[in-house]
């Protein structure tokens, strides 16, 4: 056999053992094989999570293959007889269940917000209104440069804050020429509340205790509640106070008081869940229908403005 011609239809010569041609083309598959495996590492999503990714691997995904952000944003509070992070743990964990239904990324949470009626309770937090439009501005300007199209903040407490969110939503978006939602769980889920649980819920009442329950039971301290710790919200223009005089706020009189139910708890999560995301591919179905801002420059360092069908 003549050295410098492979054996054909052998992976080895007759004498068992590598002849040059053999050795030649041994060589040559595996260096491409080598290319396809370096390939691939530099292409593989390590994380939907922005705190764990490279710069890199950013670059690679956003926007050429992601263009979908989920920012988690809420405060620290008196939530009843679950943890004061109740609205920080609530909308992580939505982003986080909804990031590969959306084909989305994960911004890192904004913990304290605008808390309202509930500041004098120990361990609460309160940032001002100035403070938190300059910097939740900055953050969404800041998504909106890195190249996302789409930036959908899940939001978990209400109050004041909600209505800075919308505020900063529309200004941002006209600004940097991209697509932001705010979400407010709760209240999109207010008729999942009453078909899981029968009735209405209410701030660190049943819908938001289970929600907890269903993930992090650890943080229930059931031994803890009574009706002692119960006010319905009071109806529009009678009376207000400050701080509220409970933790629990239920909307409704004579409805959303606690049960630690575990199976209506996990029940709920998973519609509350389930119908979050719903919610959200169909406004991004319907913003790529209109073709809303579609051809807009990412501005990103290093990166592309990307082609194909929004995410």
């Amino acid at each position: 056999m003549r050295m410098g011609r492979p054996c054909v239809g052998r992976p080895f010569c007759v004498w068992k053992r590598r002849c040059g041609g053999c050795r030649v083309g041994g060589m040559r598959t595996m260096a491409g094989l080598m290319v396809l495996c370096a390939v691939q590492v530099a292409s593989a999503q390590t994380s939907r999570e922005m705190n764990e990714l490279n710069w890199m691997e950013f670059r690679e995904l956003v926007p050429a293959r992601i263009r979908t952000v989920l920012l988690p944003t809420g405060t620290v509070e008196a939530h009843g007889v679950i943890h004061n992070g109740a609205d920080n743990t609530a909308p992580q964990d939505l982003a986080r269940e909804m990031a590969p239904k959306l084909d989305a990324l994960v911004a890192p949470l904004i913990p304290y917000g605008v808390t309202g009626s509930l500041d004098g309770y120990a361990g609460t937090f309160q940032v001002s209104e100035g403070a938190y439009r300059l910097f939740v501005g900055d953050v969404l300007k800041g998504l909106a440069r890195n190249g996302f199209m789409n930036i959908i903040v899940i939001n978990g407490h209400g109050g004041p804050q909600t209505a800075i969110l919308n505020e900063l939503a529309e200004k941002v978006g006209r600004e940097e020429r991209v697509r932001v939602m705010v979400t407010n769980w709760w209240a999109i889920c207010s008729d999942v509340t009453l078909k899981v649980f029968g009735e209405d819920g209410g701030h660190a009442g049943w819908n938001e205790t289970a929600f907890t329950q269903a993930k992090h039971a650890s943080l229930v301290r059931k031994e803890r509640y009574s009706e002692e710790l119960e006010t319905p919200r009071p109806a529009a223009g009678t009376w207000y106070a400050f701080p509220f005089p409970t933790p629990v706020i239920l909307y409704q009189p004579g409805q959303g008081s606690v049960r630690f139910d575990q199976t209506k708890a996990e029940e709920y999560y998973a519609a509350v869940v389930e119908r979050m995301t719903a919610v959200v591919k169909e406004t991004i179905e319907k913003w790529d229908r209109a073709q809303l801002f579609q051809f807009r420059n990412s501005g990103v360092p290093g990166g592309s403005s990307g082609g194909g069908p929004q995410r």
